[in-house]
């Protein structure tokens, strides 16, 4: 996608280098599969190796914990050039990096670290993050996963739903309620009372392993709390705000897939004797698409800055995320319209982006509660109930 404001100026040769090498990945190995993996809807897991070979897990992590130590600015790029590919590759990614690796690194031990940290990283172990849960999407406060203090350990009882990559993964970080508040666990996959169901039937995000946890009285030893989750739902709720930063950056390499192909097609197609392009009506909905993706990238950059500065904090965040999902939506559904039929063809990655989006515009919260976060902000008044 043209550069109109010369963006790429501002990048550094590292995160340039780091752009390029995923842009290259996600053309060569991701783009050609990710049709027949939606429509199959099959993760591709040939691929996890991959991913790990390139060091797209523990980004931001130290060398020491096998990470790779790169700035935000980097990771954001990183994340638009693997949703540009599909948004069940970045968020698979997100997930291990922001939601599984970062919360053991924030709130673990130094034992918990050196135990699972560098395995995670070489994709030897795959996380997953249990918050939602049936009755409690937008209220984790309200969840009902417990959590019961017994010699040795806790014993664990409750479910957890909409989980990315929950039946791949080796270990989930679970969070559940105790008589001192909301804690989180890492929870192996071999431990007794755990399973793991896939949700079968979705429309969106088809070639991301999304299912249940299911808790029966399963025993976690004392060694498997997170210590640092003492201060409760915070906890939990931070992990979020780091995942909404790479959604931001993520939803915009989905509007600049559906962009480029709607440019193209528009430019290539011929109708009344004229390239579709040529008409006015097509130049405006092609405008406005390179617009919004031009300013969500300039707030994504900024913010991206900010973070690495330690300057960003978490209404900031829901202000990207709310943007860039909201957008990266409208201009999906823009670009199937410039298809016509073929918009609804997996031949094109429109649909296929346009689908992922709805579900993109609802995790790791909704639009309607971005709102509320930033309104909080700017009122100081409290209105999520």
């Amino acid at each position: 996608m043209e550069d109109l404001l010369l963006l790429e100026e501002g990048l550094s040769l590292e995160e340039k280098l780091a752009r390029d090498e995923t842009r290259r990945f996600v053309d060569i190995d991701v783009i050609p599969i990710m049709g027949e993996a939606f429509e199959q809807a099959k993760f591709p897991t040939h691929l996890i190796q991959k991913l790990a070979d390139l060091g797209f897990f523990g980004l931001n992590l130290p060398a020491e914990y096998g990470g790779s130590g790169i700035n935000f600015v980097t990771y954001g790029l990183i994340c638009q050039e693997l949703e540009r590919g599909d948004s069940a590759l970045r968020s698979f990614v997100s997930v291990q990096n922001s939601l599984c690796m970062t919360p053991i690194y924030t709130y673990g031990t130094e034992t918990q670290k050196q135990q699972f940290l560098p395995k995670m990283a070489k994709g030897l172990l795959i996380g997953c993050f249990g918050l939602t849960e049936p009755d409690s999407g937008s209220d984790p406060g309200n969840m009902k996963t417990n959590a019961r203090k017994v010699s040795g350990g806790w014993v664990l009882n409750g479910s957890k739903l909409w989980i990315t990559n929950a039946t791949l993964a080796s270990l989930a970080i679970v969070w559940a309620k105790t008589e001192d508040g909301v804690r989180g666990f890492i929870v192996e996959k071999n431990f007794p009372g755990f399973k793991s169901n896939e949700i079968k039937k979705k429309m969106s995000l088809r070639a991301s392993l999304t299912g249940e946890l299911v808790f029966t009285d399963c025993f976690v030893p004392e060694t498997h709390l997170l210590p640092g989750t003492e201060i409760g739902l915070k906890a939990a709720l931070k992990c979020l705000t780091s995942a909404r930063y790479g959604i931001a950056w993520g939803a915009m390499g989905a509007a600049m897939a559906c962009y480029e192909t709607a440019l193209s097609y528009c430019k290539a197609r011929t109708q009344f004797n004229r390239p579709l392009a040529g008409f006015q009506l097509i130049q405006k909905s092609l405008v406005d698409m390179a617009l919004e993706i031009v300013k969500a990238q300039c707030l994504n950059l900024q913010l991206g800055r900010l973070k690495d500065q330690g300057k960003a904090d978490y209404a900031m965040i829901s202000l990207a995320k709310l943007n860039a999902c909201r957008e990266a939506l409208n201009i999906a559904r823009e670009a199937r319209n410039l298809l016509g039929a073929n918009g609804i063809s997996l031949d094109y990655p429109v649909i296929r982006h346009l689908l992922n989006l709805e579900s993109v515009f609802t995790y790791e919260g909704t639009d309607n509660i971005q709102h509320l976060i930033i309104g909080k902000h700017l009122t100081g008044l409290d209105a999520f109930s």
